[in-house]
């Protein structure tokens, strides 16, 4: 695998390292060695999958309050995703910046999101499916969300018009 750190400390890329040959390819999706080394969470307690019917479905902001804060990790097994990311830590230089990356199934890309980050993702194509782990138990009591558009992230969402659930619809906007 192949870890190109993000403008937000501590977030990463994760590229597939493929063994390619007539067949098709062979790659590792996790190796809890090489997260390590690099100082990321390498346990995950539970997997979950996200799947999209239609294009411009956006989740999120999301996250986990402590002391259930967790680390995951993003791959899309089917379609695309538009992946956006918040800093939340108090204390960082980067605090309330986001990154955003485009996941597609082909693309051999995964995103590695620090603890008390906000995650949010709008669906590229039809049929898309995300797939999650992370490094704590989901917990509803210390669940959190902010606003998709809160103009304090700036985030430039590609697609208009986006197909949202009434919770994350009416999250306030992050204080």
């Amino acid at each position: 695998m192949f870890f190109t750190e993000t403008a937000l400390p501590g977030a990463f890329v994760v590229e597939l390292e493929k063994r390619e040959d007539e067949r098709g390819f062979f790659a590792r999706t996790f190796c809890a060695q090489e997260f390590r080394a690099r100082g990321l969470t390498p346990h995950f307690v539970q997997c979950s999958t996200s799947f999209n019917i239609r294009r411009a479905t956006l989740r999120g902001l999301h996250w986990q309050a402590p002391p259930r804060s967790e680390a995951k990790l993003i791959r899309v097994t089917r379609g695309s995703i538009y992946d956006v990311i918040v800093d939340l830590r108090p204390d960082s230089q980067t605090r309330l910046q986001h990154v955003a990356i485009e996941l597609a199934a082909g693309n051999g890309r995964m995103l590695y999101i620090p603890e008390a980050f906000a995650h949010g993702f709008q669906t590229l194509e039809d049929d898309t499916e995300v797939s999650y782990q992370m490094s704590e138990f989901f917990d509803p009591e210390y669940t959190r969300g902010a606003r998709w558009n809160d103009l304090a992230f700036k985030i430039k969402w590609p697609l208009p018009d986006p197909i949202m659930n009434d919770r994350d619809r009416s999250w306030p906007d992050f204080q």
